[in-house]
This record gives C-alpha cells, structure tokens and sequence, in this order.
C-alpha cells in the first residue's frame, strides 16, 4: 500500500507530524518508502513553512506542489492542476489529508476523481457558518472521503447526521495536541517571554478575515485589546495580513503608541506554544489556539459568533466573545478577577490518535 499524506498551511503541519512518525514506527524504524510526504506550498514563507518543519522534525516533503498564493479560486485550482500529476506519477492506494484548508478540499477532490481512497483526519467539525471558506471546504472534504478520523464525539454525530455510513466514522482524538504533548516541554523553554513572567502577561492573536478586512471590527477589538491591556500587558505575534491591514486602516500606530500592546513578528510553533503555555489569558479568532488552550489549562476568548470546536466551549477552557468591545473586555476582566472557566481535556486528547489512524490505515485492504 503507499500513501501521499498532504499539508499545505502552517495548521496542517503539527497534524501530520504524529502521523507521519506513527508511521515510521509501526514499521519498526524502517524506511517509509510506502509514505510520501505532500507540501503543497499554499504557505511558503519560512515562519509559514520551514521553521515549523524543523521544530516538529517533520522531513523535507517528497513532493514540493510550490503553489503558492492567490484567491480561493486560484489557490485551489493550483492544487488540483499541481497534484494530478503527482498522484499519476506515484499511483497512492490512500491520499491521507487534514484540516480545512484550500489543499485539504483540493487534494481530495483531485484524488477521488483519480479513483484514489481519501482519508481526512479532523473530519465532522462544523461551525454551521457557510461564510467561512473552512467550513465550505470541510463539508466538500467529509462528503468525498472514504475514512473519515474524528476528534470528538459531536463531529462524529455530525458525520451521522449527515448520512455519511458508520463504518466510515473513526473517532481517534486529536492528531493536534499529540504534537502539543510531545513538545511542551520544549516549547516552554523557546518561548519569547520579552522579561515578562509566567501567568503576567495575555496573548492575542488576529487573523481572520472577518475579523481584520474590516476597519470598524478591527478598530472596535483593538479599542477592546487597549482597554485589557492597561491590566494585563499583551503579547501580540501579528499575521502578516493583519499587519497589512492595520497599515492599510490607519491603526498601526495605535498599536505602537500603547506601551502594554507588544507588536511581534510571527513566531513558530514552538516559541508560540510556549508562550501560549505560560499566559494568563489568550484572546483569538484561531480554531486550533481553541483545542490546544484547552489541553493547557489556559483561559481562552474566541472572538468568533462560532466554533467548529463546541467540545473546547462546552468542557474546556474556551468561551465565545464575538467581536463586541464591550462583550470582549467583559470576559477578559472576568478571568483577571478570577472567575476561571474550570475546563477539562475531552476524551483521546491524550496523545495517541495518530498511532489509532495509522493501525486503521494499515489494516485496510
């Protein structure tokens, strides 16, 4: 049997890691010739893409699609038309992809046109938002694949619901936070406190396109971050289309202006996850910042109306701000005055779901 296993953007990498080195395992430490590695490229730069390689010891990929970026349309296109001959050329049994992003739905599309097996891993997270490209791309993703590996209990309802068969449905855990317990330590240890202490500072992150395209949303969380930040200083790692837009809007210089409000360039997995680690408090549109503040025990505010993540809501540490000023500072003050979200790790969070996909994988015939 061989498998191309595909990543394409920086959320995709910590996902494959697992699986690609739960492969290598169950083969004894014997060469993974069955197991080419797919980079499509749809994030290219080196904090997007090499550095996260390198932290997670994730191999140089087989196949390099090098698409790099351009519209949805454009970006999945490229995919598609980049992937084909790959998959021609290396006849895969199983095209293994994850997540929610262009490639994921590309490559699947692409290799079930092919008569080639899909496998998606995160499979059944739905936000029930269908202005989300994600969500488009997931429904697409689930609807085509012949495995489909989930994270959770509701993804798996949702599977069901959906009419996909039972015997499809795997629920294996989280390939996500078995790369977050593998390197927390490490992770701890990289993280660019900037001389602030553990617990005395907040992260944000900010990236979606609801939440930074707009000048008055962006206008209104930032007016909200600069109200936090005058109790709790914040540690900012900015996106590079957020520091755009903040130039493109006039805000920039409201964010340097505020000696609380720390601008960083964009940090890789591990610094990033260690200073995620050690915060008091992380304030987020991110879906995966949701699952892995959860597992670390952190409070974290999502500025969404939506998750595709409920389990991180209804036992984690997760709550839903919207993108309200005012809502958003609520909650915030209610953390720093100790009203904690007691939450608790959702079950097969616990480091292993690549081991379960990979037995499942290599038992099929």
């Amino acid at each position: 049997m061989k498998y191309l296993l595909v990543a394409g953007a920086r959320p995709n990498f910590m996902k494959i890691a697992p699986i690609h080195r739960a492969f290598l395992t169950r083969q004894n430490g014997r060469s993974t010739a069955d197991l080419l590695l797919v980079h499509t490229g749809q994030h290219y730069s080196r904090n997007m893409s090499d550095d996260f390689f390198r932290d997670l010891g994730i191999p140089e990929p087989d196949i390099n699609l090098e698409v790099g970026s351009g519209s949805h349309a454009e970006q999945t296109a490229r995919v598609m038309m980049a992937f084909e001959p790959a998959c021609l050329e290396h006849h895969p049994d199983w095209v293994i992809v994850v997540g929610d992003v262009n490639s994921t739905v590309a490559c699947a599309i692409t290799a079930k046109k092919l008569g080639i097996r899909v496998a998606h891993v995160e499979a059944g997270l739905r936000s029930r938002d269908m202005s989300m490209p994600e969500e488009i791309n997931r429904l697409c993703t689930d609807a085509i694949s012949d495995l489909l590996f989930t994270t959770d209990t509701t993804a798996d309802e949702n599977l069901r619901n959906e009419g996909v068969a039972a015997e499809k449905i795997h629920f294996v855990g989280n390939t996500m936070i078995d790369t977050l317990l593998r390197h927390i330590n490490r992770a701890r240890e990289s993280a660019p406190l900037n001389g602030h202490r553990q617990g005395s500072f907040g992260v944000l992150t900010l990236h979606r396109p609801g939440n930074v395209d707009s000048r008055p949303v962006l206008a209104g969380i930032l007016g909200a971050v600069g109200r936090l930040a005058e109790r709790l200083p914040i540690l900012f790692p900015a996106h590079p289309r957020t520091v755009k837009n903040l130039e493109a809007f006039g805000l920039l210089d409201f964010v340097l202006s505020n000696p609380n409000l720390h601008l960083m360039e964009p940090l890789s997995y591990l610094p990033f996850i260690g200073l995620v680690a050690q915060a008091r408090l992380v304030v987020t549109d991110s879906g995966g910042v949701q699952e892995e503040t959860t597992v670390l025990g952190v409070p974290c505010l999502t500025m969404r109306p939506n998750t595709e993540r409920p389990i991180t809501c209804q036992i984690g540490t997760n709550v839903l701000v919207g993108t309200n000023p005012d809502k958003i500072c609520e909650a915030a003050f209610r953390v720093l005055d100790g009203h904690l979200r007691k939450g608790c790790v959702p079950e097969k969070w616990d480091g292993h779901a690549a081991e379960r996909i990979v037995d499942i994988l290599l038992n099929q015939v």
